[in-house]
């Protein structure tokens, strides 16, 4: 009943908002507007490019087998970013596209333009509607749990901005907008101390930010009304771990790409924002920093390794690891079918897109590899 109340009052909030900003909605932005909705994507894969000349999103069509077709690329009206000594993951973090199934929208940061660019998607058709101020400098990650988005803002310490999703818009929370108080150099070593990614709980009562080597934390801020954050976040320490991507099994647990150990961690997220550890296991891999969930599997990115590892967990958040398997140079982010039958992992040395099939033991089948125009060193990718 409470998310149900929640989720009506922050339509009535949306609804007073559409009509303060119907001229901007109507076309005053310059983006073509046509029907609100998209329709959704099905069997599609979008990649982000990250260029610093001009940020695109590559679609490509993915057949009954798996393997992937270009079917068009889309300027996202922005630009892309570059974090100081970063190689092959230029963004440092995890999540920088992200396709909401529910309001058929595809997100995607502009890093080197401090904007976010909202697309409608229609199959493998993507729709501008907005581009819109990040509400911080340097924007790595984006989050979606109904209509509240979050985004991640990398530099001058970090921060997080809440907005409301309505009608192919985001629109934002007012005083929803969060200061982190990183540290963060500006030397070579930048890119291993900004925060690398935001998240919902299942439930979307909490907000996680992981903050890397900063402060080597796990930030969680309560979620109130409308999108409303709490003041402050509860920090969890985890010395020396590295915290990078998140994200949550079938059961609910928190699951945590650790850099540091280049292993992957389980948590209990408690009710007052507290993280409880349940299991920790190495990959034998180097540089582990993403996590992707396939169904009841994770497969997380090992860019030192040029690999990506196989996970399971159980009900009680117990991992188990089920081997490596090779990738192109520079291994970064991935995203598995809505089935959970293939996986795409996004390798940044070359801008090459691996495909493979998820075997039922959770062994991994090479299946083919696009190359992705203008996106080495690039990150995002989104498959549904």
């Amino acid at each position: 009943m409470k998310r149900l109340t929640r989720l009506a009052l922050g339509a009535s909030v949306a609804l007073g908002l559409s009509a303060l900003v119907a001229p901007v909605a109507a076309g005053a932005d310059g983006f073509p507007q046509g029907p609100p909705f998209g329709g959704g994507g099905s069997q599609v894969v979008f990649v982000q490019t990250d260029n610093t000349a001009g940020n695109q999103i590559a679609a490509y069509g993915r057949a009954d087998n798996g393997t992937l077709t270009l079917e068009n690329t889309y300027n996202t009206g922005g630009l892309g970013g570059a974090l100081n000594g970063s190689q092959v993951d230029h963004l440092g973090s995890q999540g920088s596209l992200n396709y909401d199934p529910r309001n058929d929208a595809l997100y995607a940061v502009n890093a080197g333009s401090n904007t976010v660019s909202v697309f409608s998607v229609r199959g493998d058709d993507l729709i501008l509607r907005q581009v819109v101020g990040s509400g911080g400098t340097f924007p790595v990650s984006v989050a979606v749990h109904g209509n509240l988005v979050s985004v991640l803002n990398a530099r001058n310490g970090g921060s997080v901005q809440e907005y409301y999703a309505f009608f192919g818009h985001l629109f934002p929370v007012p005083g929803s907008n969060r200061a982190l108080g990183l540290t963060i150099p500006t030397d070579t070593t930048e890119f291993t101390h900004t925060p690398g990614q935001v998240a919902y709980s299942p439930d979307g009562s909490k907000l996680i930010v992981t903050t890397k080597a900063s402060s080597n934390a796990i930030d969680v801020f309560n979620v109130g009304f409308f999108g409303n954050l709490s003041p402050s976040p509860v920090v969890n320490s985890v010395p020396g771990t590295v915290p990078f991507a998140i994200s949550f099994d079938q059961t609910g647990h928190l699951v945590i790409a650790e850099a540091g150990p280049s292993a992957l961690a389980t948590f209990t997220l408690n009710r007052d924002g507290t993280i409880t550890q349940l299991d920790s296991l190495a990959s034998g891999q180097t540089g582990l920093c993403w996590v992707a969930p396939a169904g009841s599997l994770f497969f997380t990115g090992n860019t030192g390794a040029n690999s990506t590892s196989g996970y399971q967990t159980n009900a009680s958040g117990q991992l188990t690891l089920l081997g490596a398997t090779p990738t192109d140079p520079g291994t970064v982010d991935a995203s598995a079918s809505s089935n959970g039958h293939f996986l795409y992992v996004q390798t940044g040395g070359n801008g090459i897109v691996d495909e493979f099939q998820v075997n039922a033991n959770g062994s991994l089948t090479e299946i083919g590899s696009v190359t992705v125009a203008g996106a080495a060193g690039g990150q995002g990718i989104a498959a549904s």
